[in-house]
């Protein structure tokens, strides 16, 4: 079943895409099998991630980019991550909503997906549903996290560029000018630019761009307008993007982002694994719950006891 499923994939089906990242949201060993099989067809598509806090239009822009690659003859994925339901733990929806304008075209696959509660704005299977979108066929991936503040970041794990969206006159807006988001973009967009506060936070933008460190010190760091909702500016947009890729490509570092994005998502999934298994021994070991209970009376350290279970699991093993 799991090599018809991944031969329907590789060969554009998007029930079988569908199918395919439901099995790895749900952690189902098939889904994992699934991707082993087509991983080496993998690595095409170019993963584009959008960023920044919410409400400043991350999915109109998307939608609007999403028409001009159509346009240009691409096939498309979108990847949503949703905050989850809190009675379901399922994806909200609501920035599938603003796509539905390409629900019906046979070359956009959209996809939302719940966060479950994940850091950093993106769900623990995000890249793996993007590398099955990749060997689908898909030219271009967005990746669209959920609207985040100043820390979270994961979005620099999962993509080869990484747009930051902004609008002018929030409060979010400045949070995000500080370090922690705004270390991490290659592109970044002010939306809403009808705003008479954009000149004004271009400006500051760009401020804070001459003091923070640089990764790639050849690549500036371009500041683009744009309203999204219109179409104005989605074009630029468009030329930053592929401009950015041509970069990456030429200087070689797009294998270096890769690789740093696949090594970080091994110890990921391990340090997911480890803590599902270190859970699931230490529920009902009674000697653990003594512990923990030394701890709630305050007559053990937290980090006393946590190197007490780690040497009882070495001793186990």
């Amino acid at each position: 079943m799991a090599s018809d499923l991944a031969q329907r994939l590789l060969d554009g089906d998007k029930r079988a895409l569908a199918r395919a990242i439901s099995l790895v949201e749900n952690d189902d060993p098939a889904g994992w099998k699934l991707v082993r099989e087509v991983y080496p067809h993998t690595g095409k598509a170019a993963v584009v991630g959008f960023t920044g806090p919410p409400g400043v239009g991350k999915s109109t822009l998307i939608g609007a980019l999403t028409k001009a690659q159509r346009e240009a003859g691409k096939d498309v994925a979108v990847l949503s991550i949703d905050p989850s339901s809190p009675f379901t733990q399922g994806a909200l929806l609501g920035d599938r909503i603003r796509l539905a304008d390409h629900f019906l075209d046979p070359g956009v696959f959209i996809r939302s997906m719940a966060n479950r509660g994940a850091l950093g704005g993106l769900s623990e299977a995000a890249l793996q549903a993007a590398l099955l979108m990749d060997a689908a066929g898909k030219d271009v991936v967005f990746l669209e996290t959920v609207g985040v503040g100043q820390a979270e970041v994961d979005i620099i794990d999962h993509a080869d560029t990484i747009a930051l969206v902004l609008q002018p006159g929030s409060g979010d807006s400045i949070q995000a000018l500080k370090a922690g988001v705004m270390e991490i973009p290659d592109v970044i967009v002010v939306n809403k630019a009808d705003h008479p506060l954009t000149d004004t936070m271009v400006r500051e933008i760009k401020g804070v761009l001459a003091l923070a460190p640089r990764e790639d010190a050849d690549w500036r760091i371009p500041v683009l307008r744009a309203e999204a909702a219109r179409g104005t500016g989605v074009e630029e947009v468009v030329e930053a993007l592929q401009a950015h890729r041509e970069h990456i490509e030429t200087e070689g570092t797009l294998l270096e982002r890769r690789r740093r994005n696949l090594m970080n998502e091994v110890l990921a999934l391990a340090t997911f694994r480890l803590r599902r298994e270190l859970e699931a021994s230490v529920r009902e070991d009674a000697a653990v719950q003594e512990l923990l209970d030394e701890v709630v009376a305050r007559r053990l350290d937290p980090s006393s006891a946590a190197a007490s279970i780690l040497e009882r699991r070495d001793g186990e093993q």
